[in-house]
């Protein structure tokens, strides 16, 4: 099975700009807990940045960011808004060795099947230093499956989530997060948030 669902990932090229103008102004209801963790002038890997909201937030608080996304239309969109390089990259291509101090994943690795989740976040750990912090939000459920716009979502539940992470390196748990939150459809439903240390 590969590491990315391409029918998700042709959504987000067709569908770039509604998307991104459907999505809040606002950054992640996460982020500021998280850079409140890392030291100044951190190194940042923006893993599937979107339109670049949070990056450009990172960026605005004296981090280094590194955006990255899957779609060439999201990328150029990130890029824009940043004025800055923005790679086009899937996460199984992430090839790095301890470069950075934390790893952004906001709503993104939410989209890689469950078979193939823990291998994505070894690559997560490997790339980041020892100490270094990630952060990941997910969409909660029982069953891995697509919403009505043919999106793969993997839909983990809390004890699935940290099995998997678990399985893929040695972390020490910062936080766990159960909440309601929303999305590009209409509605609210069950998320996760998790933040972890390498060892």
């Amino acid at each position: 099975m590969p590491r990315y669902d391409a029918d998700t990932l042709s959504f987000y090229q067709s569908y770039c700009p509604d998307y991104a103008a459907a999505g809040p102004d606002g950054v992640s209801r996460h982020l500021h807990s998280f850079i409140e963790l890392l030291p100044t002038g951190a190194r940042i890997l923006d893993l599937g940045c979107g339109a670049g909201r949070d990056a450009r937030a990172m960026l605005a608080a004296g981090f280094e960011v590194e955006a990255t996304d899957a779609v060439p239309a999201m990328a150029q969109l990130a890029q824009a808004r940043l004025d800055r390089s923005v790679r086009v990259m899937r996460f199984d291509e992430l090839d790095a060795h301890e470069e950075y101090d934390a790893v952004w994943a906001s709503a993104s690795l939410l989209h890689v099947p469950r078979a193939e989740l823990p291998q994505v976040i070894s690559l997560v750990h490997r790339a980041l230093k020892t100490d270094g912090v990630h952060c990941a939000s997910y969409k909660a459920g029982k069953q891995e499956g697509r919403d009505s716009a043919g999106r793969y979502f993997n839909y983990l539940t809390r004890d699935g989530l940290m099995e998997a992470y678990h399985s893929a390196g040695d972390w020490h748990l910062k936080s766990l997060l159960e909440y309601e939150g929303g999305g590009y459809e209409s509605g609210t439903g069950p998320w996760l948030a998790v933040t972890l240390q390498k060892r």
